[in-house]
């Protein structure tokens, strides 16, 4: 299993935002899109093996399952609209038990703390990040959950909540890449036994 863990610091925590301006009214949600297709999309496919956990302004977690996700399509705005329409559903999320939506997608009233303590220990949690170890000198990551930010760098919290949970601390590259960028990245990475299979 492979998971990423997204930081969204601005998108909007209701429903109340609109598709044809997911840049400026919805925070951001564009880029987080992007990364949400990412971690899911090939050719003509899904991912079954990957769960992507979008947390909302550390109030909200929206959980897509690649083994029962439905309806995702490699655009941003459908997949806006399935965000959109898992932040309707909000209330239904009642203390620990998840809203579910639509298939493959649960809502659930945790932030970014809660959502780490959840996955810890599903496997090797990862922060990816510019001054981490090169991945070409890592050994294979058992059921990777690798953490990302948005547009934004993670704030002094999520650094400090990282710290207690972060298994390795990784690059991808020398050059500083977007999410949805790294996740392609991770992905090969996996795909290739750390570029050894082609």
């Amino acid at each position: 299993m492979r998971q990423f863990v997204c930081i969204g610091h601005e998108v909007p925590t209701d429903a109340d935002f609109s598709l044809d301006d997911l840049a400026g009214g919805a925070g951001r949600l564009d880029a987080l899109c992007r990364s949400i297709t990412a971690s899911f999309v090939t050719s003509h496919g899904i991912r079954e093996d990957v769960r992507t956990h979008l947390v909302v302004q550390d109030e909200l977690t929206i959980t897509f399952d690649g083994s029962e996700l439905r309806r995702l399509n490699p655009d941003e705005r459908s997949t806006a609209a399935l965000v959109r329409n898992a932040l309707e559903h909000r209330e239904e999320a009642i203390g620990a038990l998840p809203a579910e939506p639509s298939p493959g997608i649960e809502v659930y009233r945790r932030g970014f703390e809660a959502t780490l303590e959840e996955l810890a220990d599903d496997g090797t949690v990862v922060q990816l990040h510019e001054d981490g170890e090169s991945v070409g000198d890592v050994e294979a990551l058992e059921d990777p959950i690798f953490v990302l930010s948005d547009h934004q760098n993670f704030t002094d919290k999520e650094v400090g909540l990282l710290e207690d949970v972060v298994d390795r601390r990784l690059r991808l590259g020398p050059s500083l890449l977007h999410a949805d960028q790294a996740i392609t990245v991770a992905h090969h990475y996996l795909d290739t036994d750390g570029y050894e299979t082609f």
